[in-house]
């Protein structure tokens, strides 16, 4: 039986729970961890922030609410197996089901959202809940919020609950809450639940922020208080960690887009969010708060409050001496030698604080990000983007320079991307050529660089900018076959999908290399996890011309079936069906392939899906609407038809436009052998018909009738 915690004063009370938490982290088989809890080199200085923060008011120390005993343990159990696999016959069983299981944690919520193995359960009770269930789960943890966020299981309880509820203050400030009729029932609105959760937390969100696992909920309760989207961006960088667990349910994925987007929210929580934020960071001075920019826990707090005090209340919010950019940076203007100078130059090459230096540069008001930019990085920017961690801020300086900046700046990058891409940090490139297309910026320096830095025999190699090997075998099916992402080979191909946003000299680069492939190399390509994206987006771009389009798929031709059947490369035949815009008769000749392995196809979950998208059990049953559908869809608007054949004859296998099938061709034949056999009759009944005249003419001469003399004998 677990001992109750006994207070021992607060310092040695803060190291028994992190001993308690570090052995309970060995002991567990569920791993649920911060990507802040992992060792690496700013040990000694997190030692010296925690000393920093010690000052800050701290919860007591969290309660133990009890034990499941083994009978509700094996019921929770069965109860979350039942959940995950989702096999209900119809809605209201599943429904009837999460009443009884309700019913049955009655009293029992702290104990569930506590327990390692059913808080799991919990969260799918959260994701499956009603409007009026997650406000009885609002209830029944009223009162232990500040302890349960801090708890390694029952806070992702509470930041499921948190983020599912978000949606329903939407629905009722369209829809009030209607009072009971009953003078007994209490009805409250969820608006009113959220402000009472942040009035237990009210005090000591100085140390939820800088808190392992409290520092995540806090980060999603912000942005439910913003009404900010919940993106899957966000989730992975600001508000939960890299390596969270995803609890779902299977079939239920799709109630998840509700949860994401933006939302109308009351005014109470904006003055909610404003009040904390400067309750966060009012007990904090400029020393204490910059410290803050480097705790691997606290920096993506600090990150989120700058950007919903800038975005929510306005860039002028920077000028208020209490706001977060103002604290950061109370100097103005920023001098050389200054506080404010150091902190900044101190934050561009730090693992933890670049990234709020990037949030800085992306959120500052524009007078403010001229200063910094004009005496900080404008000079430098060429050796910021050589650095590994300084590269990703010189990124977000890009990103917000005008045009003649971004021209001013273009040859010192540009400069630097021979040594970039022996380095592969080929990120800072891609922000580059994004911007120069935005702006109208000229990208012929760049596509030089480029064409010299991955060129090969034949020029610019895009299966080097790809990192992909060369493919030893003719067919192209003994290649290496990558078991996870290569970082290196992402950035590559990221690279290549932005060199074709827009038409000139960079996409002219790769649509050229990948026309030139090859068959073998082609498939290679296809078959690659990461490197098929990029040959994807070049089928389906715009800027892809008829011509070319038509020789990258040539080369797939005799192996459809094949890819179809992979996992990576059937993408790409999905593509091919926008990429064979304009050329219908080549998409009716991949549906041909598609058609001769149909019993492949289906025997296959990744064959079925290309199946399916290609709408090939219309092509099979009624091939004359799929004809017609297609073409309607694949015009021949702008078709370049195939280069003439060796004996200088153009082919003659089409017809009105698209490939014609064996019984048509047969077809063809027969009537131009009959054609020609007919046409050799003609002419021997015509030299038949001469020679009988000619005869006719020599046995019985005629006579002038006109003068009746007779005709002169030559």
């Amino acid at each position: 039986m677990p001992k109750e915690n006994k207070k021992r004063g607060r310092r040695d009370e803060q190291k028994k729970r992190k001993r308690d938490h570090d052995d309970h982290d060995h002991g567990s088989k569920r791993v649920r961890q911060s990507v802040e809890d992992e060792p690496s080199a700013h040990d000694e200085q997190a030692a010296y922030l925690d000393a920093a923060f010690d000052g800050v008011t701290r919860p007591e120390a969290l309660p133990f609410y009890g034990m499941l005993d083994e009978s509700e343990q094996s019921y929770f159990s069965e109860a979350d197996q039942l959940l995950e696999s989702n096999q209900f016959s119809e809605p209201e069983e599943r429904t009837l089901f999460l009443a009884n299981v309700y019913k049955e944690a009655s009293g029992k919520e702290l104990k569930l959202a506590n327990s390692q193995s059913c808080s799991r359960l919990m969260e799918r009770l959260i994701l499956l809940s009603t409007p009026e269930q997650l406000k009885g789960l609002f209830q029944a943890f009223s009162g232990h919020f500040l302890h349960l966020v801090q708890h390694r299981f029952a806070s992702h309880c509470c930041e499921a609950l948190f983020i599912h509820a978000a949606p329903i203050v939407t629905q009722e400030l369209a829809k009030p809450v209607q009072p009971s009729a009953d003078p007994n029932d209490i009805v409250v609105s969820m608006e009113q639940l959220f402000l009472y959760t942040l009035s237990e937390m009210e005090g000591y969100m100085g140390y939820l922020m800088t808190d392992r696992f409290a520092s995540h909920v806090l980060r999603v309760l912000l942005v439910v208080l913003a009404g900010a989207p919940l993106t899957k961006q966000n989730s992975k960088s600001v508000t939960q960690s890299k390596r969270k667990e995803k609890i779902t349910v299977a079939g239920a994925e799709r109630t998840q887009g509700c949860v994401l987007e933006k939302r109308k929210v009351p005014e109470s929580f904006l003055e909610a969010l404003q009040k904390v934020i400067q309750e966060s960071v009012s007990g904090l001075d400029a020393t204490y708060l910059r410290a803050l920019a480097m705790h691997p826990t606290g920096n993506p707090t600090l990150q989120l409050f700058l950007q919903l005090e800038l975005e929510q209340f306005g860039k002028t919010r920077a000028k208020d001496e209490t706001s977060v950019i103002r604290l950061l940076l109370p100097d103005d203007p920023i001098t050389e030698g200054s506080g404010s100078a150091s902190f900044i130059n101190g934050l561009v090459y730090d693992t933890i604080g670049s990234r709020l230096l990037e949030t800085i540069i992306q959120y500052a008001p524009a007078k403010m990000f001229k200063q910094i930019y004009r005496d900080f990085f404008k000079e430098r920017m060429g050796s910021l983007s050589r650095n590994e961690i300084a590269g990703y801020v010189a990124g977000k300086i890009v990103e917000r320079l005008g045009p003649e900046d971004l021209q001013e700046i273009l040859p010192q990058i540009v400069d630097q991307i021979p040594s970039l891409v022996e380095r592969n940090r080929t990120a800072i490139l891609r922000t580059l050529i994004a911007q120069c297309y935005r702006r109208d910026v000229n990208t012929a320096p760049i596509k030089a660089q480029l064409e010299l830095a991955y060129s090969g025999p034949n020029g610019f190699e895009v299966t080097r900018l790809l990192k992909l090997g060369e493919v030893p075998s003719e067919d192209g099916k003994s290649h290496p076959k990558q078991t996870f992402a290569n970082p290196e080979q992402i950035h590559g191909s990221l690279l290549a999908q932005v060199m074709i946003e827009k038409p000139g000299p960079l996409a002219n680069l790769v649509f050229d290399s990948l026309a030139r492939l090859g068959t073998p190399l082609s498939l290679g390509v296809a078959r690659d996890p990461t490197a098929s994206r990029a040959l994807q987006e070049a089928l389906t771009s715009d800027q892809a011309s008829v011509i070319f389009r038509r020789k990258v798929i040539q080369q797939f031709y005799g192996h459809i079936g094949e890819l179809a059947l992979d996992p990576s490369a059937s993408h790409l035949i999905d593509a091919i069906w926008k990429g064979t815009e304009g050329l219908a008769f080549i998409r009716e000749r991949i549906a041909e392939e598609l058609a001769e392995n149909e019993a492949s196809l289906r025997e296959s979950h990744v064959g079925r899906a290309v199946w399916r998208n290609w709408r090939m059990d219309l092509y099979k049953r009624r091939r004359a609407d799929w004809v017609k559908a297609s073409k309607f869809e694949a015009s021949n608007d702008g078709f370049q038809p195939f280069p003439e054949t060796a004996n200088g004859h153009s082919s003659n296998n089409f017809k009105n436009g698209r490939h014609m099938t064996a019984l048509e061709l047969a077809r063809q034949r027969y009537a131009a052998a009959k054609a020609e056999e007919a046409e050799k009759d003609m002419k021997v009944a015509k030299e038949a018909a001469k020679g009988a005249k000619r005869e006719k003419q020599s046995t019985h001469p005629s006579t002038d009738k006109g003068k009746g003399k007779a005709p002169l004998v030559a």
